[in-house]
């Protein structure tokens, strides 16, 4: 494939332009959509292949109500207006799919009986494919709301049943409403936030 840089508006939209929101217009997002995106972001690199992530697509009535108690009080009406919450977990028992999604050598054999490790790549390989979610959201047209706020042991009780998927964070997908939306915030410069050696 013959890559070049991508044009200033699809950077503005994946990027520089791109923003999280709080509230959302009144517009639903298909199930098409919803495979859409894990189509996308499933293809982001990870360590190994490991891919730990699960995701629960919290869209339905029933399902936002089992959700409203698990989520702290600022996080409620933006996650309960949202036309979709993409719970992000993260599989504990990920290295049991790595004969299939890394088959050229025994890499599970790198993460059995290793707890620390375990946890290491669950959470740092979940959090990137949560990023790639985020920016296959937003290469399609959608708006992102991440939060952390949420009571993690009863979101993983009631959405993640069976003890191997912890919580990571959860994201609010739809189309942004500009209401209330609070300035962007500032960033680090280069100088700040890197250094070349």
């Amino acid at each position: 494939m013959n890559k070049s840089p991508l044009n200033d508006l699809a950077l503005d939209q994946l990027f520089r332009e791109a923003r999280s929101y709080n509230r959302w217009q009144d517009r639903e997002l298909s199930d098409e959509q919803l495979h859409q995106l894990y189509e996308l972001m499933k293809w982001g690199p990870t360590a190994a292949n490991c891919c730990p992530a699960r995701i629960v697509f919290v869209k339905g009535e029933q399902a936002k109500q089992r959700l409203k108690p698990c989520l702290d009080e600022g996080n409620v009406e933006k996650s309960m207006s949202a036309p979709v919450v993409a719970l992000i977990g993260m599989d504990m028992a990920f290295y049991e799919q790595l004969p299939k999604l890394f088959p050229h050598t025994d890499a599970r054999s790198w993460f059995v009986g290793k707890p620390e490790k375990i946890e290491v790549n669950a959470l740092r390989n979940s959090s990137l494919q949560a990023a790639y979610l985020m920016l296959a959201a937003r290469s399609l047209g959608l708006d992102c709301g991440p939060m952390s706020g949420f009571d993690a042991p009863k979101l993983e009780e009631v959405f993640f049943p069976g003890g191997t998927v912890r919580a990571n964070f959860i994201c609010a997908l739809g189309y942004g409403s500009e209401e209330k939306l609070y300035s962007r915030g500032p960033r680090l410069s280069f100088d700040e936030a890197c250094r070349i050696e």
